[in-house]
């Protein structure tokens, strides 16, 4: 019994620096450089943060989960200001952990609603993770980075209106400058 016990707070320490090391590594603020990602998206093609390094501004809101009310108003949201987001000559993706295919999958989520711009899937769960976004449910957390074509965090915002997720996202890349 006295074996198990030790057993048992030795993992439960053990926990508690790997849980440390997670948040320290997620604890994302404004100025820190944004960490690389390669992500497959709705579209077909392959994106990666590097992609856009010297060229483009970068947009990324995440959201929980496709086919659900919230994600579905912040992602007609964007293509609603379509061509607001396309004047700000920044790249801007939703994102989530929901794979690519599938009937529940990013692709669909997209073709469901006709959209114009590609949702970036990480069912692996590392970028989520490594941007600090993955909740204890398991799926990204409702948060938009806005980083510079240098690839510095510019901006994180946490509190999201779905319903004019498009229009805030304009008018903050605006306010910071981070456009084209």
């Amino acid at each position: 019994m006295k074996t198990m016990v030790w057993g048992v707070a030795a993992l439960f320490g053990l926990g508690i620096v790997l849980s440390a090391r997670i948040a320290a590594a997620a604890d994302l603020k404004v100025g820190d450089k944004a960490p690389d990602f390669t992500l497959k998206a709705s579209d077909g093609k392959t994106y990666s943060l590097a992609d856009f390094k010297g060229k483009k501004g970068v947009v990324i809101a995440w959201f929980p989960k496709a086919f659900t009310g919230g994600c579905t108003a912040e992602c007609k949201s964007f293509k609603t200001s379509s061509e607001s987001l396309k004047g700000t000559n920044v790249a801007y993706f939703t994102a989530s952990v929901d794979p690519v295919d599938g009937a529940k999958g990013n692709k669909a989520f997209a073709e469901s609603l006709d959209l114009d711009y590609p949702i970036l899937s990480d069912p692996e769960k590392n970028t989520a993770k490594a941007y600090g976004v993955l909740n204890p449910a398991g799926m990204s957390s409702r948060v938009t980075f806005y980083i510079d074509k240098e690839g510095v965090i510019k901006e994180i915002d946490k509190k999201i209106n779905t319903g004019k997720a498009g229009d805030d996202v304009v008018a903050k890349v605006k306010a910071l400058g981070i456009g084209g």
